[in-house]
């Protein structure tokens, strides 16, 4: 019997089980995916290679690329843009790592506490998070974000239209800033240098982030180096290795066994004195379809927002409140570019390193993209084509004409006179957690895995705060560009982009309304706890929600140890070991990783 099974290696699931194995605990994780052991090899650049949906190797799918991408019922018009294997969907995030805006959470009592979903608020305050936030931000390491001209010029906008500087993590004030990320500095010759075959971007010559401007095809760079210095802190480039070793770098700390190709499609339960108790799982090994059970006496469940859900129904799980699948909540995104006359170099650089906070409302985030995906961004729209079928979203506004996608000439002028002559804002809306938006078992056949999940999702039956919240941002969005300079402003009005997906099987202050309790703990399955972005309370108030989720899912490692291991907690006693550390660049070396 192991002590810990953890269900998915994405953003939250390796969290738990580094933090375990550093205090000696026996944690087995096993992930549906693959396991790219090797990505300097097994990737490429090319976007199709990359993103496709069906066939890339960054997709929602098995291993084996030339087997079918597994299926989720999505009836509306949306992208459930999620990924399998080690890493999860942290393998093409931009590695920003802004905080939870505090008004989202228990005690808050600021003057704007009521912008906020307060009827779906975290069931503690700000402060108690505050430091698994800081123990998260030495760990991965979250830093400064390096910048270019992209970044400056946003700024630029961002003063023009009024906003100050934002100096600290905590955000209370609407401002701007660098992106606080997880992405390793330039050093050495990288960010000094261009062009993929230059022998100086190697590592050592080079560390951190060589300036490619891939970021949503994973991170290979610099090349040559250890797995756990590649510049993007993925999870699969940092708490994973750690989890690997942490019996070099933890003190009786004991390695994580790490299964990949293995798809959980039940968790077990006994009644124990009254209680459901969770027991165990059963999994399927895809290569071979040979299914494995293995006790434990914690599971972790960290499978993602639309696959928890599913696995508790097709588990038999309890669901006395109907809350199980409800409240998945998203960012309600939309996307406005500005085409300038001078160089922007929006394709280069991480993809992401400048920030605008609107608590409240939300956030908005300058966004660099290589030209396919620039493509994509442009004609991804809910209005029809630009000028031509507008629905009456985005009509009118402080944009160029109305709201839709980019084609023919305009689409040509804004990519053949360079997408770095251009510069993108996403937008990110404060979202209101609501009931209807949800996961349920489809009608539909059966995969090798049980009844696939159903999302379905109100996407124009929103709250009224949170369409208000869409049309504040896209407007601040569509001045800040027009005060950095650019000739045409463009709102493309996206449909939902399920990318920020959150809150599916919720933690709560109300049993009437969430999965978790305040410990992160199922209220129905002892020993059953939820550690990645379904457990989060509410969607933040805007901001990206990974850290959150990482810190989330360290608090909740500790629950876990002291609740049922008879241990103490360790982030308020003790400094984290960086990922980065030498031991564990040494160890895998010698695992041949």
């Amino acid at each position: 019997m192991r002590d810990v099974i953890v269900i998915g290696a994405g953003g939250g699931g390796p969290v738990v089980a580094k933090e375990l194995a550093a205090q000696g605990l026996d944690v087995l994780m096993l992930e549906a995916g693959p396991r790219h052991a090797d990505p300097a090899s097994e990737w490429t650049h090319y976007e199709n290679d990359a993103n496709n949906p069906l066939t890339g190797f960054l997709r929602f799918g098995p291993s084996d690329r030339s087997a079918p991408a597994w299926y989720r019922e999505t009836p509306q018009n949306s992208f459930v843009w999620q990924l399998s294997g080690v890493g999860g969907t942290t393998q093409h995030y931009f590695g920003n790592c802004p905080r939870a805006y505090p008004g989202v959470f228990s005690g808050y009592d600021g003057p704007d506490r009521d912008a906020y979903d307060t009827a779906h608020v975290f069931p503690f305050t700000y402060d108690e998070l505050r430091p698994y936030y800081e123990w998260v931000e030495t760990t991965l390491p979250v830093q400064t974000s390096a910048m270019g001209t992209k970044e400056q010029t946003f700024f630029r906008g961002c003063e023009g239209i009024g906003l100050p500087v934002q100096t600290t993590k905590t955000t209370t004030r609407d401002s701007f800033r660098p992106q606080e990320n997880a992405i390793l500095q330039p050093g050495g010759w990288a960010g000094k240098v261009s062009g993929r075959d230059d022998p100086r971007l190697r590592y050592p010559e080079s560390t951190g982030c060589t300036f490619c401007g891939y970021c949503f095809q994973g991170c290979t760079k610099p090349h040559g180096a250890p797995r756990n210095l590649a510049a993007k802190r993925s999870t699969d480039n940092s708490y994973v290795p750690m989890a690997l070793t942490a019996d070099v770098w933890a003190s009786g700390g004991k390695p994580v066994t790490l299964l990949a190709d293995a798809y959980v499609t039940e968790i077990h339960t006994e009644k124990r004195a009254g209680e459901l108790v969770a027991t165990g799982v059963t999994w399927r090994t895809g290569a071979t379809g040979e299914t494995n059970r293995e006790d434990a006496r914690v599971v972790v469940l960290a499978g993602g927002c639309t696959e928890n859900p599913r696995l508790w129904l097709n588990s038999g799980l309890p669901n006395p409140n109907d809350w199980v699948g409800r409240g998945y909540t998203d960012h309600f995104f939309d996307w406005v570019i500005g085409l300038f006359d001078e160089r922007t170099e929006s394709s280069k650089g991480a993809a992401s390193a400048a920030r605008a906070d609107f608590p409240g409302h939300g956030s908005m985030e300058n966004v660099g993209l290589p030209p396919g995906l620039q493509q994509f961004a442009a004609v991804f729209s809910d209005s029809g084509i630009r000028g031509h079928y507008d629905n009456g979203r985005g009509a009118t506004g402080p944009w160029d004409g109305a709201a839709g996608r980019m084609i023919g000439a305009e689409l040509k002028d804004a990519l053949m006179n360079g997408v770095d002559r251009l510069l993108n804002i996403l937008v990110i809306t404060d979202d209101d957690v609501e009931a209807q938006n949800r996961v349920t078992l489809s009608a539909l056949p059966a995969d090798e895995h049980g009844p696939v999940p159903k999302v379905r999702f109100a996407q124009r039956r929103r709250s009224a705060r949170t369409l208000r919240n869409r049309e504040y941002v896209s407007a601040r969005a569509a001045e800040t560009l027009r005060a950095a300079g650019a000739r045409t402003v463009i709102r493309i009005d996206w449909p939902p982009l399920l990318l920020h997906v959150q809150s599916s099987m919720r933690m709560g202050t109300s049993e009437a309304d969430s999965v978790l309790d305040a410990n992160g703990e199922a209220r129905w399955v002892k020993q059953l706890f939820i550690a990645d972005n379904s457990a989060l309370a509410n969607s933040l108030g805007g901001p990206n929600p990974t850290l959150t989720t990482q810190a989330l899912a360290t608090r909740t490692a500790e629950k876990i140890f002291s609740m049922y291991f008879g241990g103490q907690g360790w982030v308020h006693a003790e400094s984290p070991v960086p990922s980065t550390d030498t031991r564990i660049s040494e160890r895998l070396g010698e695992l041949g990783l």
